[in-house]
């Protein structure tokens, strides 16, 4: 349906329909409408259409919330407005599914890492490498990201991963990545990089007591593999 949304009967309008049914009645084009705001008159487009076209585009939200800027902003409608309210938007949804951590929280299972992480990583394209600095009674001290990008010796090298360790007082540390293909089997750079900074940490008193794959459903933990 083109056209303004205004023309619309008020049934049919995404925030008077929002307002009378509740949220969870609107399609995700309509939920889309919302953020976007407004269509665009040049290419005789609602902000249904643009969300329509956004799905057709990519072919699911969580596919949309994976995609770049610059990749939202070539459908057709879009510009960079509408692009980075999309992103926004997305994005508060992801934080909403991984709890912030707190200094003294405690990890007490390779599981619970997967649940805490998998939401903000499984869908992310490029490898992220983390590491959670952790006190003598395994307590969270500190979350810091690593690298970003392909997982390489270069760009994961000892050094980046214990000088914050060893600022922070860190008596153990736990690994966590994310593999964009979805498949969280380790690679053979992923057993070696592991390998090399177990052994570092073992030269400075800094334990690697886990390092673990995020994939899509699913995870790999090194300790639970026996390949620490």
């Amino acid at each position: 349906m083109g056209g303004g949304i205004k023309g619309w009967p008020e049934d049919e309008r995404p925030r008077e329909k929002l307002m009378k049914q509740g949220a969870e009645t609107l399609t995700e084009a309509e939920l889309l409408a919302l953020i976007i705001r407004t269509g665009n008159p040049a290419t005789k487009q609602s902000a249904v259409d643009i969300g329509r076209s956004m799905l057709q585009e990519f072919g699911s939200l969580r596919t949309l919330a994976g995609a770049t800027m610059a990749e939202v902003c070539r459908v057709k409608g879009t510009g960079p407005a509408k692009a980075a309210a999309i992103k926004a938007s997305l994005e508060i949804a992801s934080r909403l599914n991984t709890d912030r951590l707190t200094n003294g929280e405690r990890f007490t299972s390779p599981e619970q890492v997967y649940q805490h992480y998998h939401y903000s990583l499984r869908d992310r394209r490029k490898e992220y490498f983390l590491a959670l600095l952790l006190d003598g009674k395994n307590r969270i001290l500190k979350e810091v990201r690593i690298s970003e990008g392909s997982l390489n010796q270069s760009i994961v090298h000892p050094r980046e991963v214990f000088s914050p360790a060893v600022r922070e007082s860190a008596a153990a540390i736990i690994l966590v990545h994310n593999h964009p293909s979805g498949d969280p089997a380790p690679s053979r750079e992923d057993r070696e990089i592991t390998r090399r900074l177990k052994d570092a940490g073992e030269l400075m008193g800094v334990k690697v007591l886990d390092h673990i794959i995020i994939g899509d459903g699913a995870f790999v933990s090194f300790s639970a593999q026996g390949l620490l």
